[in-house]
């Protein structure tokens, strides 16, 4: 793992000093510690390892996004056609057809998911951000257009009121399919 680590160091610091303009200290700063890389033997051979990684690493199996309808009677969900040219297109599937797919996603029992640790985790990005981008000598950038969200939507004049606070379960089924009334 050792050697694995140095490898892989010298190969990211390579493609960092191609691609970013930064400055000789930060990058020789990369040296000062081991980089640590944790790799197990993979289930099976070559081939598993590439369609694991195919499948899990960049997409979850299906993004709430994604599901258009449910009823008694089918799912239907949105998909990219690849063999039309990435074409979106729709499907209905049966209930047990729809389980039956989706179940084909989740991992063997002890198979771990990778998961994406330091420079590229999202607490080390909220955490470093900042610092990096000062290293870097980079502008934050700001916002364009600022939204006034208290606004009203129907006359954009007046200011709207909160009047009632729903817990996490949601609104009432009364609120729900309530028909909106204008007010202005």
């Amino acid at each position: 793992m050792k050697a694995l680590s140095k490898v892989l160091r010298a190969k990211y610091v390579c493609m960092l000093r191609e691609k970013v303009i930064a400055e000789k200290p930060l990058i020789e700063s990369l040296f000062e510690k081991d980089w640590v890389v944790y790799a197990k033997r993979p289930f099976g051979g070559p081939k598993q390892v590439i369609e694991y990684l195919g499948r899990y690493t960049p997409k979850i199996a299906i993004g709430n996004h994604r599901l258009q309808e449910v009823n008694n009677e089918q799912t239907v969900f949105a998909y990219k056609d690849y063999k039309t040219g990435g074409a979106k297109k729709q499907t209905a599937l049966i209930h047990a057809e729809f389980i039956r797919r989706f179940a084909m996603h989740i991992p063997p029992l002890r198979f771990v998911r990778i998961r994406h640790y330091r420079i590229v985790s999202s607490t080390w990005k909220r955490k470093k951000f900042k610092e990096l981008r000062q290293c870097l000598q980079l502008q934050e950038i700001k916002p364009v257009v600022k939204i006034m969200l208290h606004k009203c939507p129907c006359c954009k004049a007046g200011t709207m009121r909160t009047i009632e606070v729903f817990g996490k379960c949601g609104p009432p089924k009364e609120y729900l399919f309530a028909v909106p009334r204008s007010t202005c």
